[in-house]
């Protein structure tokens, strides 16, 4: 490129109509000229090419992606991963934001996602390395999606839960119990103290356990449950399957008893989220399986804010996360970027409840509790409920009375005298010190 087309991807915001832009945020690692590259990256994600020979056309101005900032961070020796690429020269590590027009692909999350983070970003002569860390939206554009039908307002109003979190329990073992099985687990689950009893997210119609049977048995532990405590309860039932068996499976299991359904968003995609959530009539969770496969790299990939915030886009009601500590390799950072992500304001679209999970008991409930800083989240043990030596209802009387012992102020091992559900989770965690 000579200097006149490398000035055609680079503008100023006081020189567009950002109503008219998404705006996106990138780490990059740029090879040889920085100008050269930026303008590439921005050419490869928009037009790609603006002239033919013998015409007189240069659609740039109207369609091309553009750089609005540019911070170089320093020259560095080698590439931060070993890339294989094409071009020689020094190696800088570059902040930039680029102005994308969102005309490019309207709103319409596969088409934006192939724009974003498609071919023409990561491969881009000159940018091997690459991490979208955000997307920003003008309300123009938030405009033409609904988001989440019900949202933490909705999943409260269900459960007629407020003022605490809410507390979720994955059916533990999460692979091969019967439905009856499962059933009985989850209704003592319920017994205790629990909101939500789900479907662990790899779960879903098998042979020995179909969503039919399933769903039927636990619709019916889940009213029996109601009617014996008193209090709403939900079974969250996971539906992921092949797209064209979305509707079907969610018409069978919201049939049968099931007042929540637990989609894995991105093995199926946002579009097919996005149309779920048209559809349904019950809360939409989503989990996160195949996130880190893009995200966990610290200087390639993509972030998981922008999954997250994606997900909210596409109308998920409460979004599953990697949470706090080691057993998530996610740092804390990192997590609360997410739960801010669905917290914060959003145009239109309503807020998510965020729910932060990995190796979670009442011993961990503060903890999270402290990061989030609100009661808007959810809390989602599985060992920590259902492997309780005392058995699944003990486990999640266990949550209830480590939440009573935050609320009151008084630490968890003061308020665990008399209480054996509480009191065996201190001794436990003290036989392991």
């Amino acid at each position: 490129m000579n200097t006149e087309d490398i000035k055609g991807f680079f503008a100023s915001k006081e020189q567009l109509d950002m109503a008219d832009y998404l705006t996106l945020e990138y780490y990059l690692e740029c090879v040889g000229d920085i100008e050269t590259a930026l303008a590439h990256f921005c050419s490869e994600q928009s037009t790609a090419q603006w002239k033919r020979v013998d015409h007189d056309e240069d659609f740039r101005p109207k369609y091309g992606a553009k750089v609005i900032n540019l911070k170089v961070e320093g020259e560095l020796s080698e590439l931060s991963y070993p890339v294989k690429h094409s071009e020689s020269g020094p190696i800088h590590a570059c902040r930039v934001t680029i102005a994308h027009p969102h005309r490019n692909f309207g709103p319409k999350l596969p088409n934006l996602l192939t724009a974003v983070c498609g071919e023409g970003v990561f491969f881009t002569p000159g940018v091997p390395i690459v991490k979208l860390l955000d997307i920003s939206f003008p309300e123009s554009y938030l405009l033409a999606f609904d988001g989440p039908k019900f949202g933490i307002d909705g999943i409260r109003d269900l459960l007629q839960a407020y003022n605490r979190p809410i507390f979720f329990g994955v059916v533990k073992p999460n692979i091969g119990l019967s439905p009856d099985h499962f059933a009985e687990i989850a209704y003592q689950s319920w017994l205790g103290g629990l909101d939500i009893a789900k479907d662990d997210e790899m779960l879903a119609d098998v042979d020995w356990s179909t969503l039919i049977d399933r769903s039927y048995a636990l619709g019916k532990a889940r009213l029996k449950a109601e009617q014996e405590t008193g209090e709403p309860k939900v079974y969250l039932a996971n539906i992921t399957d092949e797209v064209d068996r979305l509707i079907e499976q969610h018409d069978i299991a919201v049939r049968n008893g099931a007042n929540a359904l637990l989609i894995n968003a991105l093995p199926v995609g946002l579009s097919a989220v996005r149309m779920l959530a048209k559809h349904t009539k019950v809360p939409l969770i989503g989990h996160f399986p195949f996130i880190a496969a893009f995200s966990r790299m610290e200087k390639y990939g993509i972030h998981t804010r922008v999954m997250t915030k994606l997900q909210r886009l596409a109308g998920l009601d409460s979004i599953i996360m990697p949470g706090f500590g080691c057993r998530m390799m996610t740092p804390e950072e990192e997590v609360k970027d997410n739960i801010q992500e669905c917290l914060q304001d959003f145009g239109h679209i309503k807020r998510s409840l965020p729910v932060p999970g990995g190796s979670d008991s009442a011993l961990t409930l503060e903890t999270v509790y402290n990061h989030v800083g609100s009661v808007d989240f959810g809390f989602v043990p599985g060992r920590g409920i259902f492997g309780h030596p005392m058995g699944p209802k003990a486990g999640a009387t266990s949550i209830r009375q480590a939440w009573q012992a935050i609320e009151q102020g008084i630490s968890i091992e003061t308020y665990a005298a008399g209480r054996p559900e509480l009191q065996v989770m201190v001794d436990g965690a003290r036989k392991k010190q």
